[in-house]
């Protein structure tokens, strides 16, 4: 296909002290297999990194022209990331990618193929956490990716990695889940959603109790927030349909029930702080505290 029937795209990486894995997803991302599709410019916003993230990006843009680089000083939280990126953007599709994650090589195609319908404004890939089953933290990231992959299928909630069209200017500066924001943009303005199931990314989840809670209860507060401020509600705020997947998943794996229950009380425990410092404290952690064991997804990849 020669490139003026090509789909073009723009894609944005968002960063905040990302050495470990910076270079990692800029050379997955540059080594794309692509047949119908053309990636304009990578777009790299590194918001306030104090590490080597934004030397190492340097680095990369004078060897390869299709990268850039967007620097903030000071770092106001990934929407504005996002935004700066949706700004300096050449083309009508985008893809925005956080920068601790690895896109298998056949991704970026995926995702953006699904536009030829004109009717679709968003759509997302499946995350695949790289953590070992064999800790209970380690399940518990594997579980409820598997979860989400579950409910993605039944009614889109698209995450990690997503694709979209210059439907808006700019999303919310102050929301804490910019891409269950953009589902609300996208919704709103009648076009559709959809999951792309083989479209893979890899992701890692917390490694320990601790840090998983922090990030529960900051996703569940950003969906609260969410409700509150774009009337829009995600799919895994159905408990009727998280229920029936819950089962489903027991179903399969009987032998992993008691480690499923487990995991599900942790979710509920999570989403009653997030509610609670929601309504009490009206906390909403747009600019979040990172944690240092997602950012290195190590070698595998």
């Amino acid at each position: 296909m020669d490139d003026q029937t090509r789909l073009k795209c723009s894609i944005g990486v968002m960063a905040y002290n990302e050495e470990k894995n910076i270079a990692k997803i800029l050379t997955a991302l540059l080594e794309q297999k692509l047949h119908r599709v053309s990636v304009e410019e990578i777009v790299v916003v590194s918001s306030g990194s104090t590490d080597r993230t934004t030397d190492i990006v340097v680095d990369m843009c004078d060897v390869n022209p299709k990268l850039q680089l967007i620097t903030e000083t000071e770092r106001h939280g990934k929407a504005s990331a996002i935004n700066l990126f949706i700004e300096r953007a050449k083309s009508e599709l985008m893809i925005i990618i956080s920068a601790d994650t690895i896109p298998a090589n056949d991704t970026v195609e995926k995702l953006i193929t699904p536009f030829q319908n004109e009717k679709i404004g968003m759509t997302g890939g499946r995350p695949v956490p790289v953590n070992q089953t064999d800790t209970f933290m380690g399940f518990a990231s594997y579980l409820l990716w598997k979860l989400h992959h579950r409910m993605a299928k039944h009614t889109p909630k698209l995450g990690e990695m997503v694709a979209f069209r210059r439907m808006f200017t700019q999303i919310p500066p102050d929301t804490a889940v910019d891409e269950a924001s953009i589902e609300a943009l996208i919704t709103q303005a009648g076009l559709s959603c959809l999951y792309v199931s083989d479209a893979l990314i890899w992701n890692k989840g917390p490694e320990t109790l601790k840090d998983f809670i922090k990030q529960r209860k900051r996703i569940a507060i950003g969906h609260l927030w969410l409700k509150d401020k774009q009337n829009y509600s995600v799919a895994s705020s159905q408990i009727s349909l998280l229920i029936n997947i819950l089962l489903k998943e027991c179903f399969t794996s009987p032998k992993d029930i008691p480690k499923i229950l487990a995991v599900s009380l942790l979710e509920v425990y999570s989403r009653l702080l997030g509610s609670w410092e929601y309504s009490h404290h009206k906390t909403n952690p747009y600019i979040w505290e990172t944690i240092p064991s997602t950012k290195d997804l190590g070698d595998d990849k």
